[in-house]
């Protein structure tokens, strides 16, 4: 579904298409029940036949202005934007997903969404909403090819996900550039609503850096600076494109406002620039390296600049620092005004929130201060949430296995010709190493089904008990079996 609020209660849909269809039905007798419309007379006979000369003369001259038209847009991002069908086992299944209750220990459930294809290879962007926890996940293409894509990484704290397909010669669509996007400028959103396949609908950017209280995380580090449009976006959209008037991409279409399940006037889009850099991550890292700058921060309002005798309302306010961050380090205090980024006026949390996301941790940034009624500028050194310049691995830990997994590495990836693959890190005593597989080996299948991400195995763990078969790839750079507890 298109990303909704769990605040924001979902009601069907199939009433809105009753409604829709008495509608049109009225419609239709209107129309076609009376008796022809009258020809228009403007001063008689002659008068009418000069008016309608005069218009069909106007209607043949006439073009449609330079980018007044959607179909240069439409035409470049439409083979880039994939329909995306998710199937879930058990009890798990989408916000939007149906379900047949009539065989409980079968029980399956179908979700719907939309992805942006980013590269030749079948790499394809989409929202962690549509895929997350999904059984299966089968992508179709604009010109109705279907495959069957593996999860790559995803990042709730975004909402977006990176799937792959195998298929070559695709048509990545191409990247805009979200900080250059204007309110009042025309936009297209490009998706599948209720399984409309290859759905265009335009509006424009009603506003950016919007915070919707939407998306949720343990550590507090979601980030929500959407951009708000008002082209019809529905449930079936998310994942789907957000493209300017050169078909550029510029958004992921993510969620909708909304107290009926259907569009209600605006809907909500992550900005390109932060997906790109997400997009990137979860390809080299096989999760996002979130970069922070560590202060606690508000916006500056009136009652704010009054109370602290701020020179202007404009700027984000730091209310503390965190020990041993790059804010710290730098000398960032209590008090300050933060007016730039590097070169970027800040005046939301959720703006300054979203240009400190697309960095990683050891980049290093520009920022210009006021303290005191001065600026001043100062170099920080972003860190992760460890307060080191790491880069941070995903890991898993087994308690019933006594181990540690992680995701391999894109370089350990071409060495061992491998797609995916979980290396197990640490291995103490317990159920593997009694089985005698060893520290090191890379884990490809259990019981036949590849494990291809943390994320897959935690659910795999879930079902299964100790009784498995285990097959990856030795130190030695063998292929390897294990029957474990057989």
């Amino acid at each position: 579904m298109a990303g909704i609020s769990k605040r924001w209660f979902f009601a069907s849909v199939f009433v809105a298409a009753i409604m829709g269809g008495a509608f049109s039905l009225g419609t239709y007798l209107l129309f076609f029940q009376q008796k022809p419309l009258p020809q228009p007379v403007l001063g008689g006979t002659n008068s009418a036949a000069k008016f309608t000369s005069a218009f069909e003369k106007l209607t043949k001259s006439f073009t449609v202005p330079e980018g007044m038209n959607f179909l240069l847009a439409a035409e470049r991002s439409t083979p880039s934007v994939v329909h995306i069908r998710t199937q879930y086992k058990g009890s798990a299944g989408a916000m939007m997903g149906f379900f047949d209750d009539s065989d409980e220990s079968s029980r399956r459930g179908m979700s719907t969404g939309s992805g942006v294809i980013i590269s030749e290879d079948g790499f394809v962007l989409t929202n962690h909403h549509v895929i997350d926890e999904a059984d299966e996940i089968v992508v179709t293409l604009d010109d109705k090819r279907q495959f069957n894509a593996t999860v790559i990484g995803q990042d709730p704290t975004t909402d977006l996900a990176l799937i792959k397909i195998q298929a070559n010669n695709l048509v990545p669509i191409a990247y805009g550039n979200s900080d250059e996007v204007k309110v009042g400028e025309w936009v297209l959103a490009v998706g599948n609503p209720f399984d409309l396949t290859s759905t265009v609908t335009a509006g424009i950017i009603s506003g950016k850096a919007r915070n919707i209280n939407l998306l949720f995380s343990n550590d507090g580090l979601a980030i929500e600076s959407f951009l708000q449009t008002d082209a019809a976006v529905n449930p079936g959209n998310s994942g789907g494109a957000l493209v300017n008037l050169k078909g550029e991409l510029i958004g992921i279409n993510t969620a909708i406002a909304t107290r009926t399940g259907g569009y209600a006037g605006y809907s909500f889009a992550v900005p390109v620039n932060l997906a790109k850099k997400v997009a990137e991550d979860l390809y080299r890292h096989g999760q996002v390296q979130r970069a922070l700058l560590g202060v606690s921060i508000n916006e500056v309002t009136d009652e704010v600049a009054r109370k602290y005798n701020l020179t202007a309302i404009r700027g984000i306010f730091v209310t503390g620092v965190n020990q041993g961050s790059g804010a710290a380090d730098a000398g960032i205090q209590a008090g300050d005004v933060i007016i730039s980024i590097d070169g970027k006026e800040v005046n939301t949390v959720s703006g300054l929130q979203e240009i400190v996301a697309r960095h990683r941790p050891g980049d290093k940034v520009d920022i210009i201060i006021e303290r005191k009624g001065e600026e001043k500028k100062l170099r920080v050194t972003l860190k992760n949430k460890r307060n080191s310049i790491g880069l941070i691995s995903a890991n898993l830990q087994v308690p019933q296995w006594n181990a540690e997994i992680e995701e391999l590495s894109s370089d350990e990836k071409k060495q061992l010709k491998l797609e995916s693959g979980l290396k197990i890190t640490r291995l103490g005593d317990g159920l593997l190493k009694s089985n005698r597989v060893q520290e090191g080996f890379v884990i490809t299948h259990i019981d036949k089904k590849a494990v291809r991400s943390i994320a897959e195995l935690q659910r795999l763990l879930a079902r299964k008990k100790n009784k498995f078969l285990l097959e990856g790839i030795n130190k030695q750079g063998e292929r390897a079996f294990f029957g474990i507890g057989f």
